[in-house]
């Protein structure tokens, strides 16, 4: 029985420093690792980014299972407040350290080892085996998994489910699985007055009263209550800013910036139109004009618990003993993408230190996702399965 040890292919890969979007030789690691195994690879790059995909078996496979992640990382900060070389892959207290060692370095060695085993000890009968994996994750995310799902529909490729392996347990491995994200939406709002002298406020139409009405009534609303998949709906404001040196000057304008992760009793049409309607009352109020500017990183999703979902879960079950819940909670991740493609879930590592200074993984919990995934694998192309 082959044993691709994904510890080692963490530390390696840690080692390799992908700060988004460079690829920092992390591709270049993993690609003849698959091909080696009988993986097809192919490099899709677009809009300076590099990205991944690599098939074993047939396309035109009557199941295709799908494994999804990244390995671009975000910037590490200044090296000296870290204990050891954020770059290092060093190994102590029976763990890995390094940027990107959780989020999610590990995830992407553990399901690579998974999917090189298993397809070198029981390939599966008219199944195949995808593997997808992007340096544009922790950036604008344009250019990265969305690239190689566009890639995909030129070529004729697809998945028929699949697993993205961002890290997923707040706490306890095996805690949860995410069937579903919330949408996220930024809104920024520019209130437009009259420049004047802070002495003769008549002279001037000062934006910034009905700038902090509006911000006001915003803050104060009840999106929603939440429903059986999603918690409720939240707005953040994330910063306010008049960009006003002069303290005996009135700003001719003012800008805040706003968050809003929101589940499906929404879409970001018409939360852009409640935002729309808020400004327009306030305008009509003070006679203050908004520009308004909206960015959509994604809309809501759920994947319905069902036979996927139970797969995965029983597999979590059996490796970690724990049983895992279904959660819509947290930030947004690739997976918005590939909904619109297939079926998705996401199963990783504790993901307490992502992103943080002295970021570090568990050596012990690496093993047990590879372990995870291989079980995944074997239920999914068992001769008798539900999916």
């Amino acid at each position: 029985m082959h044993e691709t040890d994904p510890a080692d292919l963490t530390g390696r890969l840690v080692r390799c420093p992908s700060v988004t979007p460079d690829e920092g030789g992390a591709l270049s690691l993993l690609e003849p690792l698959l091909a080696d195994a009988g993986f097809t690879c192919t490099r899709i790059e677009r809009g300076g980014v590099s990205n991944l995909f690599a098939r074993w078996g047939a396309r035109d496979a009557a199941r295709r299972f799908g494994f999804n992640g990244h390995t671009d990382v975000v910037p590490p900060g200044d090296p000296g407040d870290w204990r050891y070389d954020p770059f290092a892959g060093t190994v102590a207290e029976g763990r890995i350290w390094g940027r990107g060692a959780c989020d999610m370095k590990s995830g992407v060695a553990a399901f690579v080892a998974a999917a090189v085993d298993f397809v070198r000890d029981a390939p599966p009968d008219d199944g195949a085996v995808i593997v997808t994996i992007t340096g544009d994750e922790e950036g604008e995310a344009i250019d990265g998994t969305a690239a190689i799902l566009d890639w995909m529909i030129e070529n004729g490729e697809s998945m028929t489910h699949c697993l993205v392996g961002e890290p997923t347990c707040p706490a306890v491995m095996g805690e949860m699985i995410k069937n579903g994200r919330r949408g996220s939406l930024t809104a920024t709002i520019t209130a437009r007055g009259v420049q004047g002298h802070a002495a003769y406020p008549h002279r001037a139409r000062n934006p910034l009263p009905a700038l902090v009405a509006l911000l006001d009534r915003l803050a104060r609303a009840e999106l929603d209550r939440g429903n059986a998949n999603f918690e409720p709906s939240t707005l953040a404001l994330t910063t306010i800013d008049t960009g006003n040196p002069a303290s005996n000057v009135i700003p001719a304008q003012a800008r805040a910036v706003v968050n809003i992760r929101f589940n499906d009793t929404h879409s970001g049409a018409s939360l852009g139109a409640w935002l729309d309607e808020h400004c327009q009352a306030i305008s009509a109020e003070t006679g203050i004009g908004f520009d308004l500017s909206i960015k959509l990183s994604g809309e809501s999703f759920v994947t319905e618990p069902g036979a996927f979902t139970d797969l995965v879960a029983a597999a979590v079950h059996k490796v970690c003993g724990v049983k895992p819940e279904l959660s819509t909670s947290g930030g947004t991740s690739d997976a918005r993408f590939i909904r619109n493609h297939c079926p998705v879930v996401e199963f990783g590592l504790v993901g307490q230190s992502m992103h943080q200074t002295d970021e570090h993984v568990e050596i012990d919990h690496i093993h047990m996702l590879k372990d995870v995934y291989r079980t995944v694998l074997a239920g999914y192309f068992a001769p008798v399965s539900d999916l």
